[in-house]
């Protein structure tokens, strides 16, 4: 089978701030072997993953890529035992540490925006302990923990200097911050323009969501200049984080994108729209960029996501949102010059995948 690649993306060996999401909700997908294949040839050396997956780890080994692994939200509870903790890295970390370069731990997803007070509780103390389990076994300088969070935690996002975090979890907010704070992690945040402006097509503009340079909105307090939504975002959390007395946290995007297809109802999702953003994202990536609040710190970024995976519940843009489909044909033309390789990524699929963006 033919796999098309895009010359835009060999820069990608230049890009040390870029990477992707390998979610795995899916019947169809290639072997871990075959999708490391074609990370190479794309040359992207950071992958985020969204469990432990010991195929993926093991295929993973001595290949220079960067891994961010995801405990599940349902296994923090038992996490809270420091024993138990120990005992999780001892078995999902340690053995594969340092052939895989396992860089970051995801303890749960976007808890903070769920229901589940008591999940809300149990982060922190769970945090607490996966990384002192690191230090206990002399990894704890190697591998960062944090937990991704969605930009709904944020009770005012725009202009970004009104940048805010919701009352409701402002308390468990303070906490986690303490922890970044002290062990030097980023801040994660899931941010997706593409939902903004499905929910208000009406407001706000199409190029700023889609980060093509467009005349600046000025922010009213700081004067800053955003010429798209998501540093607008990003900027919003760093405020936020300031608000509680938090300066100096690096904040990293740990999920974003742009679905190439969805029903009537979401706006906006379609392949042009995806292929827009994705090569604007990897432009300004290029260029490493910063936002307008951080200019000298380029930003780092997870794209979301490699592959469409047909298992994934919901509306129909929540399996589209990947630049590949799972033969190795890209989702949608980027419009770009293009070059050809044989990867053949047809051969079994990963089974028992964990679930995706929790």
């Amino acid at each position: 089978m033919i796999h098309s690649f895009l010359l835009f993306f060999l820069s990608f060996s230049g890009v040390r701030s870029l990477g992707v999401n390998y979610g795995q909700v899916g019947d169809n997908l290639p072997s871990p072997d075959k999708v490391l294949e074609l990370l190479t040839s794309l040359k992207i050396s950071k992958v985020r993953i969204y469990d432990t997956n010991p195929q993926i780890l093991t295929s993973f080994a001595n290949s220079n890529t960067e891994l961010v692994v995801t405990i599940e939200n349902e296994m923090l509870t038992q996490l809270l035992d420091p024993q138990q903790a120990l005992q999780w890295v001892a078995i999902h970390i340690k053995p594969y540490f340092p052939a895989v370069r396992i860089t970051g731990i995801a303890v749960g997803n976007e808890i903070f925006t769920g229901n589940d007070t008591v999940l809300m509780a149990n982060l922190i103390p769970a945090m607490i302990a996966i990384h002192e389990a690191l230090g206990e076994l002399g990894l704890g300088s190697y591998i960062h923990v944090s937990t991704p969070t969605s930009l709904a935690v944020l009770e005012e996002s725009f202009p970004p200097s009104a940048g805010s975090f919701k009352g409701e979890v402002s308390s468990y907010i303070s906490q986690f911050l303490q922890f970044l704070s002290r062990t030097k992690a980023p801040f994660w945040i899931n941010a997706y323009p593409y939902f903004a402006y499905k929910d208000n097509p009406d407001i706000i503009s199409l190029d700023y969501a889609l980060l093509n340079p467009m005349t600046y909105l000025v922010d009213p307090s700081t004067k800053l200049n955003y010429d798209n939504m998501l540093y607008a975002q990003v900027d919003a959390v760093i405020f936020g984080m300031a608000r509680l007395g938090f300066d100096g946290i690096e904040v990293r995007v740990s999920e974003t994108g742009w679905p190439s297809k969805g029903d009537l109802d979401e706006i906006g999702a379609n392949s042009e729209n995806a292929a827009i953003y994705n090569r604007n994202l990897l432009r300004r990536q290029l260029a490493n960029e910063g936002t307008p609040l951080r200019p000298n710190s380029r930003l780092e970024v997870y794209l979301f996501a490699l592959f469409n995976e047909d298992m994934k519940p919901g509306p129909t843009s929540e399996r589209n949102y990947g630049l590949y489909h799972p033969d190795g044909t890209m989702a949608y033309n980027m419009g770009l010059s293009t070059s050809s390789a044989s990867i053949s990524l047809s051969s079994s699929a990963t089974k028992g995948a964990s679930t995706n963006k929790m």
